[in-house]
């Protein structure tokens, strides 16, 4: 039984086609691309307005260096939202449950924001490495703490997508399970924990926005240290 709960996170295969893959491009086949017209549908005006209100509160903190990466931050989160809203659905199969891709997007990204902090102000680059007035007996043992610290970013990044998806996930079909064992016995009790299902699944709704956009977020930040 524990075996199967945990069988949703595996990739499926189907005529020796990964789904996974599908699953990577479907999410941008359902955003809409502008048109020529001059006025456009509502669907593609509220795409545009979320868009620029997102990029705007995301820029907010970060000065004219850090503005070359509004496209490829906003393209992460609409693709990370994609990936996260699409694995709600039923025969589905959610690529950000998988800690190798989690950790293929957030480790390039933090070495870029490092990479880049290294080229263009390296000395404050390497400051971040040892606070101002640190005690002189003190400060190797710092400069491990922060070296470390730097280097578990990208890994922090990966799990805490992974593991908030995967345990929503779990806990919704270990829920569902339930009403469907008790339907028969209890149903009082099932129809009980229907509604209870129905609001945990609005909750991991908003758990999938909000992840995509804490790990966006989170970038940024990373990027506003080093530009």
């Amino acid at each position: 039984m524990a075996v199967s709960f945990f069988t949703q996170f595996e990739s499926p295969i189907f005529m020796g086609v990964p789904l996974i893959t599908i699953a990577l491009i479907l999410p941008w086949m359902l955003f809409p691309a502008p048109s020529t017209r001059w006025l456009n549908n509502r669907l593609i005006a509220v795409q545009g307005w979320s868009i620029g209100r997102f990029t705007q509160q995301l820029l907010l903190p970060l000065n004219k260096g850090g503005h070359k990466w509004a496209a490829i931050l906003t393209s992460l989160m609409a693709f990370l939202l994609g990936l996260n809203m699409m694995g709600l659905l039923p025969y589905t199969f959610t690529p950000t449950t998988q800690l190798s891709l989690n950790l293929g997007l957030a480790v390039p990204f933090w070495l870029a924001t490092v990479l880049i902090g290294l080229r263009n102000q390296p000395t404050h680059a390497l400051g971040h490495l040892l606070p101002e007035g640190t005690p002189a007996p003190l400060i190797p043992i710092l400069i491990i703490i922060e070296t470390i610290s730097l280097f578990i970013r990208p890994l922090a990044l990966g799990v805490r997508l992974t593991a908030n998806l995967t345990a929503g996930h779990l806990l919704i079909q270990l829920i569902a399970t339930a009403v469907f064992v008790l339907t028969p016995l209890m149903p009082t009790v099932a129809i009980l924990t229907a509604i209870v299902l129905g609001f945990l699944t609005l909750l991991e709704i908003a758990v999938a926005m909000i992840q995509a956009y804490v790990f966006v977020l989170l970038v940024s930040l990373y990027l506003q240290e080093n530009v």
